[in-house]
């Protein structure tokens, strides 16, 4: 058989999808206790009338504004607004905080200044190391806060610090984003279920 650019395009295609594959069924599916564990803590902080803030930097602050548009908009459901603050969205304030007091201290002035006893308080890393991310953890900690993780590789620092970490143990940070973007999925659909089991 001849090899062509679209012979190799569809090679590489299908060892990412079997890749893809692998991770979800090696590393994902175990991970379900702890993800029902993290779709109940946010049911209970949203039924307690607290709210979610979520951040991260790069594609992890995509999805940290992914996760918040699905909570505060819908996901399948139509039904009422839930509070949700992505911390990655407000270029004033980052740009502020950063030239002011470091870039280190972008998410956790905004925890200071947002959260409360009871809210949840999501940090997405893929090396578990941002430095931003852990220190807003470290002031959620001190407010009361409940704090999940979204990480991978060996689960950095972050795994370490938040009460319950969802920790893709892989290298590649592509497969990582994936799975963070399906547990996201996964999670605001159990939280519509749960919430809203009439709408």
């Amino acid at each position: 058989m001849e090899i062509t650019e679209k012979n190799c395009m569809e090679a590489k295609i299908r060892q990412h999808l079997r890749r893809h594959i692998a991770v979800f069924e090696q590393q994902v599916l175990p991970l379900s206790g702890q993800l029902a564990a993290c779709a109940e803590r946010l049911c209970a902080c949203l039924r307690a009338g607290h709210k979610v803030l979520v951040m991260g930097n790069g594609g992890s602050a995509a999805d940290a504004q992914h996760l918040a548009a699905e909570l505060v908009g819908r996901f399948l459901k139509n039904r009422a607004a839930l509070p949700a603050i992505a911390l990655t969205t407000d270029s004033s304030i980052l740009t502020a905080v950063g030239n002011d007091f470091g870039f280190e201290q972008v998410f956790a002035r905004q925890v200071e200044a947002l959260a409360g006893a009871g809210d949840v308080v999501i940090g997405i890393s893929t090396s578990g190391n941002s430095p931003n991310v852990l220190r807003a953890i470290e002031v959620a900690r001190r407010r009361g806060c409940v704090t999940l993780a979204f990480t991978g590789r060996a689960g950095g620092e972050l795994a370490r610090q938040v009460d319950l970490a969802l920790t893709v143990a892989v290298p590649e940070t592509p497969h990582i984003q994936e799975a963070h973007l399906t547990f996201i999925h996964i999670l605001c659909d159990l939280v519509e279920q749960e919430l809203f089991p009439q709408d």
